[in-house]
């Protein structure tokens, strides 16, 4: 194992997430098994984690039990808000360390993690602070004749589903696992993390904040491992009562084939091959800035990466021409250097299918007019990519690459664009380019996505709603709605 390039403090901290934690003890697998954990940006492994299985699973689902009926239960709804708030402070009070970490393990440039993943998941962690003391019931009028055993005076009451299961991607480990985590607690429940095998590291410290919180043993716990081995014997535990998951369409759907054995609540967070569209009548250059941002921030390895770009034919050419020049002034390096500007991709296996689509773009008679390489000498890299000429069916235009590729399409008028933009069994995102209100609220009604951005992408808060139409999943996250995928509804009626 090399760590050669890895600063002293954040060694130490490396070294630590190689266990998993389950109630208050940081333990190795059952079975003694580890995985390699690699630094993408040289390809060395940097950590031999462990490689949990079911009966670790079932641990650590036993310890989420115990504290779910035990100290957890008691904790009244006003404590839940401030134990949030402190783990918020916590993650905010390490944020550099937690950056670092993030960079470290998925390859991202420390920048993006400094002041965007890390301070977004501690604004959801406030954001769902605020709620325990706002989950209420109704009392609800009866109209069941009263000669009938009544009057009657009836309520309801929102309960905890229990233990969740999370299932965090690889991309955003952090702000993934928070986006989960925090209305879990909010609500009530004790949680089983189980992060993707290639990035755990950025998981056992936020455990670690978690204790230090002072929110009670079993309350969080995460098992490392192989989606095959620990993430699908959490999805198939009886112990289990809701699994919310990120990733991609044919995990989710696997996922939630193997729930019906327990009848378990899934939500899925999914794919997304997102629409981006430039009229005449935009800000071009404003456009063209903000869709460069849309695909290569975060190497392209995002959900709602503006992937597909429909620039009207007057302007169509001055938009290539500007995305070509922004890909290729694009720095690339490893994360941990503060002059990165685009990391790699986050496996070798994963750099081969995204070049491999670019590939498949030439056959099928695209243009690129930038990138469209590998880069470097060691690492998984892959330079900013800017295709044309691509068939609106083909699979580049079809299938998310979940990598820095960007397909641009001519149009003519708003009715072939939108009919463009919703030929595609993904609805996550959809951004809309125009000087003029009335067709921007036109789009915004017709386009099938469960987020719209008008002259801007990827604008988030944790009290929006964040989540998809069609195979970009089910449910919503970061958002009040969201508190009811981890809620029981429960109907008292009381005979006066």
């Amino acid at each position: 194992m090399t760590t050669t390039l890895i600063p002293d403090g954040l060694r130490t901290r490396v070294r630590k997430a190689e266990r998993m934690l389950i109630g208050d003890d940081w333990v190795e697998a059952a079975g003694g098994e580890t995985l390699d954990v690699e630094d993408p940006s040289t390809g060395e492994v940097i950590a031999k984690v462990a490689a949990g299985g079911a009966e670790d699973v079932d641990r650590a689902v036993r310890a989420a039990r115990a504290a779910l009926t035990g100290p957890w239960w008691h904790i009244t709804p006003q404590e839940r808000g401030r134990l949030l708030w402190r783990l918020a402070e916590l993650v905010e009070q390490h944020a550099q360390e937690l950056a670092e970490l993030e960079s470290l393990d998925v390859g991202m440039p420390i920048n993006e993690a400094r002041f965007v993943d890390v301070p977004f998941s501690v604004d959801i962690l406030r954001y769902y602070a605020g709620w325990p003391t706002k989950i209420t019931g109704d009392t609800i009028p009866v109209s069941f004749p009263r000669n009938v055993g009544g009057p009657y005076h009836a309520y309801t009451v929102r309960e905890p589903v229990g233990v969740v299961g999370a299932i965090v991607p690889w991309n955003l480990p952090l702000m993934m696992a928070v986006k989960k985590l925090a209305p879990a607690l909010a609500t009530g429940n004790t949680v089983v993390v189980k992060p993707a095998e290639q990035t755990p590291l950025s998981i056992a410290r936020l455990g670690e904040l978690v204790l230090e919180a002072g929110i009670p043993e079993g309350v969080f716990n995460y098992v490392s491992g192989y989606g095959d081995a620990a993430g699908a014997a959490l999805v198939e535990h009886p112990g289990v009562n809701k699994i919310t998951f990120t990733g991609s369409v044919a995990t989710g759907k696997a996922i939630a084939r193997a729930a019906t054995g327990t009848l378990k609540r899934v939500s899925l967070e999914l794919g997304g091959k997102s629409p981006n569209v430039i009229f005449a009548d935009a800000d071009v250059e404003a456009a063209i800035a903000s869709a460069g941002t849309a695909i290569f921030a975060c190497q392209g390895e995002s959900c709602v990466a503006g992937s597909r770009l429909y620039a009207h034919r007057s302007v169509y050419d001055d938009v290539v021409a500007g995305l070509a020049d922004r890909a290729r002034g694009i720095r690339l390096g490893r994360g941990l250097d503060p002059s990165t500007e685009m990391g790699p991709m986050i496996s070798a296996e994963h750099r081969k299918k995204v070049l491999g689509y670019v590939e498949l773009g030439r056959h099928e008679g695209a243009e690129v007019v930038a990138g469209g390489e590998s880069w470097g000498e060691r690492g998984h890299f892959v330079q900013p990519t800017v295709m044309t000429n691509v068939r609106p069916d083909s699979r580049v235009a079809r299938e998310e690459i979940f990598g820095p590729v960007l397909s641009v399409f001519p149009f003519d008028t708003e009715e072939e664009v939108l009919r463009l933009a919703n030929d595609s069994t993904f609805g996550l995102g959809a951004g809309v380019w125009t000087s003029d209100v009335r067709r921007a609220h036109r789009f915004a009604a017709a386009v099938e996505s469960g987020q719209v951005w008008v002259n801007c992408y990827q604008a988030v808060d944790a009290a929006l709603p964040f989540g998809g139409y069609k195979h970009s999943g089910w449910g919503r996250e970061t958002c009040k709605e969201n508190l009811d995928e981890y809620l029981e509804l429960k109907t008292v009626v009381v005979a006066l």
